[in-house]
Parts: C-alpha cells; sequence; structure tokens
C-alpha cells in the first residue's frame, strides 16, 4: 500500500460568483455549511481515523461502462493475522453483502473491506482472497471472509458486462492511502444515482475534545438512493422539484447506501454495532426513507490496538472496552460525520454519462448555495 494520497483526476467545472474561489466542485464545508457540533479532522475524512487506509480503481470504458472498487483498509498490517473488532447493521437488507454472517457472528474483520456493483461483489471478493493468501504469513490459511458491499449502478453502467475483475479489486487495495479521499465519481461511485442526482463516494469526519476522551470517527459511504433531499435542514429535493413519488416516473425511492464507520476509540464488537445503527439517523436526516428495494448497510469498526486480536496460545484473554456511559459522544459524531458524507458525495459528483446514452446530472452547486442561504445555513 501507498503511504502518500494517490494523485486525482481533477475535475473542472466553471467557477461562479456564489462559490468559493476554487476550480473544484466545492465539499460542504467550502460552502461556509457545518454540519453538527464537533470538529472535522485534518482531511475531513474516514483516513482521519490513525491507520485507515482508502482506495480507488475506476472502471470507465467506452460510452457504456461507469463503475468500479473502492477499498478501506482499517491498517495496513496483515488483517488476518491482526484482525480486528467490528459490526454490522442492516437498516434494510434488499442487497448482497459477502460475508456478513460470519461478521455478525463473530464481530471481527480479517480482510479489507470492498465496494463496488451489485453483480460484481464476487468477483471483488475474489480479488480480496487472492490479496489476502498472497501475504507472507497466510501461506498455510484455508479459510477467508472477504467483506464487500454494493450498490446497483445499472443505470448508468451496463452492469450485466460484469466488467470488474479481482485483478480490480487488487489495485484498488493496493493504492490505499492516508490522506486525503477522492470523492464522488470515483471508485464505487463512478457509476452511482442519489436523490435523482449523480451520488458517489463521500466521507467526512469528527474528532472529539480531550474531554470526551479525544477519539476520532471517519466515514465513508456509496450513495445509490432515493428520497426528498435535505442538505443541513434545507429542503433541496423539494425546493429544485428533483424527489421520489413526484410522478409516475420517480414514484419508487429505491436504491442503496453502503456506510461504513471507523473510530479509534476502544469499542468491542457490540457497542460498534450501537454506534453503526445511529449512522443510519443521518439518512433520515438527509431524506432517505430507506425504501422496500434499497440496500442500507452499515459496517463499524475500531482500529484501536489494545483491542486488536491476535494469534495466541493463551486459553483467556483479557478483555478491554470502552465505558458504555462515554459512547453517547461517538454516537453524536457518527450521525454528523454520516451526513456530511452523504452531502460530501453529491456536492463533488459530476455530470456523467453512461449506458444506452443515460445522462445524470451533478446537484447544481449554485442553486444550493442560493437555498442555503435564504434559509442562512452560510456564515
Amino acid at each position: 500500500m501507498k503511504h502518500a494520497a494517490v494523485p486525482l483526476l481533477v475535475l473542472m467545472f466553471a467557477t461562479q460568483s456564489l462559490l468559493p474561489q476554487s476550480t473544484e466542485r466545492p465539499r460542504l464545508r467550502e460552502l461556509g455549511v457545518e454540519i453538527g457540533i464537533f470538529q472535522t479532522g485534518k482531511h475531513n475524512a474516514i483516513t482521519d481515523v490513525p491507520g485507515v487506509l482508502v482506495g480507488h480503481r475506476t472502471v470507465i470504458e467506452g460510452d457504456n461502462i461507469r463503475t468500479g472498487v473502492t477499498a478501506i483498509l482499517p491498517h495496513e498490517g496483515n488483517l488476518f493475522r491482526e484482525k480486528i473488532p467490528a459490526a454490522l447493521y442492516v437498516g434494510n437488507g434488499f442487497g448482497k453483502l459477502v460475508g456478513a454472517t460470519q461478521l455478525e457472528e463473530l464481530g471481527q474483520i480479517e480482510t479489507p473491506i470492498l465496494l463496488t456493483n451489485t453483480l460484481s461483489v464476487w468477483d471483488a471478493a475474489r480479488g480480496a482472497v487472492d490479496f489476502m493468501l498472497a501475504l507472507p504469513g497466510n501461506e498455510n490459511v484455508r479459510s477467508i471472509n472477504p467483506i464487500v458491499g454494493e450498490t446497483n449502478d445499472g443505470g448508468l453502467n451496463d452492469i450485466r458486462g460484469r466488467t470488474v475483475t479481482s485483478q480490480h479489486a487488487i489495485e484498488a487495495i493496493r493504492q490505499a492511502a492516508t490522506g486525503p479521499v477522492a470523492e464522488g465519481c470515483v471508485g464505487a461511485g463512478t457509476g452511482t444515482v442519489c436523490f435523482g442526482w449523480k451520488g458517489g463516494i463521500g466521507t467526512s469526519s469528527r474528532v472529539l475534545p480531550t474531554s470526551l476522551g479525544g477519539y476520532t470517527v471517519g466515514v465513508l459511504v456509496q450513495t445509490n438512493f432515493g428520497g426528498i433531499l435535505d442538505i443541513a435542514g434545507v429542503p433541496v429535493g423539494k425546493a429544485l422539484g428533483q424527489y421520489s413519488y413526484k410522478n409516475e416516473i420517480q414514484n419508487r425511492g429505491d436504491g442503496s447506501c453502503i456506510i461504513i464507520v471507523a473510530t479509534n476509540a476502544p469499542a468491542n464488537s457490540q457497542q460498534l454495532k450501537r454506534l453503526a445503527k445511529r449512522a443510519t439517523l443521518a439518512l433520515g436526516r438527509t431524506g432517505s426513507a430507506m425504501s422496500h428495494g434499497s440496500g442500507d448497510y452499515v459496517i463499524a469498526f475500531s482500529t484501536a490496538d489494545i483491542l486488536r486480536i491476535r494469534a495466541t496460545d493463551q486459553r483467556e484473554t483479557p478483555s478491554t472496552r470502552l465505558r458504555d456511559d462515554d459512547l453517547s459522544p461517538l454516537f453524536q459524531a457518527a450521525v454528523e460525520s454520516t451526513e456530511e458524507a452523504i452531502d460530501n458525495s453529491l456536492l463533488k459528483a459530476i455530470d456523467t454519462k453512461g449506458f444506452q446514452g443515460r445522462e445524470v446530472k451533478a446537484l447544481p452547486v449554485e442553486k444550493v448555495v442560493e437555498l442555503l442561504r435564504k434559509y442562512g445555513k452560510i456564515r
């Protein structure tokens, strides 16, 4: 894995007078909008949690292929030899989450977490297994539980072509880096659609004050769902006339969202499940009702070294965890980070034309800025 951010393809758009002096599409905070009460980490990304790395492999071919893989690594060591506590929460289970039963049963993760499209989860899983089996120290391993989440990008991507390969998954893992995280139409977010606009990958983080433990919570999302978009409490979708159930064509609100929550707080799997539950509150805040056809999954994990699960000959091992009374600030941080990550996924995405000539427009930033100003949300 690399230890510096992978260079990004800068996607340009015309600078507008209402926007920051930047040629890139802005993140939410660059518009002067702050979600919640806690401060962000240095990069306002899941990689602000010490040790966490993120990599993307974007797959764009011809006119019809718009897809990819995103990899989240809890640490850069051998995850099979140093497993981490984790938990899964299912908001709505219309999805194909590979590895879910063992994650639920054992409360631990032993491979990188991969995100991709619905029909490519098995190819991505093969890539994760190939990568892990090849690591030094794993020569005699005969069982690996890859974790692969998905959303259906079939609107913009020829999903039946199953273009994503196991090698793409390996490349995403190998490109994983600390530092800033590429957002929008990248990796597993290349072909997704959210609230009727172009969705994608988004991320955000929060750092608790020292008096509350000083822990960091970071979130990464793959957004591909419907509903009625709100940003910082502003009814953007309704005001712009873009929302589910508006007419016969837009009447379902289906789609999916995968949410990855990381923290360095010493939370065990039971506590991480409680943390994961809170992230779904942010889906509601942004305007999702988690419809029938939406696969809404949250995976939460802790990078705390004291909780790593290492091979040992000891019959009994000591157990350590955060006091339950100290979990509430982490819950708040998870909700704030998830909400802002969803907003970032929309703001950083660009107009995308793909499968069978379909085009999905990006969220119109200038109009959003006008609404945010109108409702007094911009400082």
